[in-house]
């Protein structure tokens, strides 16, 4: 079998990359043996504002203008809703938090998003005496139906193989790449922290971070905004809201824990004040990268493998713009934005 490509993994890189592939009419197989869950247990929310600090996401505006029609054509391809629109709201805790939201949102890169009058009205279910702020252009993709709906997709068409991808069986011609009976042009690895175990590219810096998040159902809360505080609680449907999230360095597994449960359940109780069940608890390792910028490029000495990695938390805004650049780099030969290249990272022995 000869074919332009292979793709490695199927979480929303590899997603986004196949859609390059499909849009230029290339032919391609995925390889995807479910061991990597980021994807499927995000919250999948985008937001162009870092809460934590009142500044721009990184290259936020660009990334919208590339992930939102994205997303409106998969929808449209896949035959389900994928894109639920609402606005953030960050409550404050204090009158210098105010003051801040009141500063930043007159700054240019976020003065589009940003509500620059802080909202006073006074919602019962949701502690908090000062307010909150709002975000505009904030929603979420639905990460597990997005997938699941994929893959669905490529299986019809026998464009993906569930098996675990032997790293072992490459082998390098002058002009191909031979991956037992298929002959491939490249091969674009998108495993998220699988990435560790992969030989090619496990020295570049990737961090894992572990994330575990709850659903509850609480039909006394009643509101249609996402809830920013020192969690997210994000609503649904159907008075069902998922709260996050837990970051642990340490633990590599991808198990929910007492613990994780324990942390949400702490701070959830200082974020509202009304009844809820928890319906569920999910947990993930998210592919992180150090300064926050996903590792895109390929290797020093193999051109032809290539590495679409390391988007962290904000997997749903990023992943189709860096697919589309990497896409460009290889066909095109169209240079990375420095900030992604991998080749920031060298090989301990070049």
């Amino acid at each position: 079998m000869k074919l332009d490509y292979i793709i490695v993994g199927l979480g929303l890189a590899g997603l986004a990359f196949a859609e390059e592939l499909v849009k230029a009419g290339k032919t391609f197989l995925v390889f995807e043996d479910n061991s990597q869950s980021s994807s499927l247990v995000a919250g999948g929310v985008y937001n162009p504002v870092i809460l934590k600090r009142f500044t721009p996401v990184w290259n936020a505006k660009e990334q919208l203008e590339v992930a939102l029609p994205f997303y409106e054509s998969l929808e449209k391809k896949l035959k389900t809703q994928l894109d639920y629109k609402f606005s953030t709201r960050k409550v404050f805790k204090s009158i210098e938090e105010q003051n801040n939201w009141y500063l930043a949102s007159d700054k240019p890169l976020l003065s589009d998003y940003m509500n620059p009058e802080i909202i006073s009205e006074k919602i019962d279910a949701i502690q908090g005496d000062f307010g909150f702020g709002e975000v505009y252009q904030t929603g979420r993709i639905d990460t597990l139906v997005l997938i699941n709906s994929y893959r669905e997709c490529l299986n019809e068409q026998n464009l993906i193989l569930f098996e675990k991808f032997e790293h072992s069986q490459i082998n390098f011609s002058d002009n191909d790449i031979h991956y037992k009976e298929i002959v491939t042009n490249r091969i674009v690895f998108c495993e998220g922290f699988g990435i560790k175990q992969n030989p090619f590219f496990n020295y570049l810096p990737l961090n894992e971070a572990k994330g575990e998040t709850l659903t509850i159902h609480a039909p006394a809360l009643n509101v249609d905004f996402l809830i920013k505080s020192t969690i997210f609680v994000l609503p649904m449907g159907n008075d069902l809201y998922k709260v996050g999230a837990t970051f642990n360095w340490t633990d590599k597994t991808s198990d929910a824990t007492q613990e994780g449960r324990d942390e949400l359940v702490e701070k959830l109780d200082k974020v509202i004040n009304t009844p809820y069940e928890i319906i569920d608890q999910s947990a993930g390792i998210r592919p992180t990268v150090s300064g926050r910028r996903p590792l895109v490029g390929i290797h020093p000495k193999h051109p032809k493998l290539a590495v679409l990695n390391g988007l962290g938390t904000r997997g749903v805004m990023i992943a189709p713009l860096v697919s589309k650049q990497l896409y460009n780099f290889l066909e095109y030969q169209k240079a990375l934005d420095s900030e992604i290249d991998c080749s920031r990272f060298k090989l301990k022995d070049e």
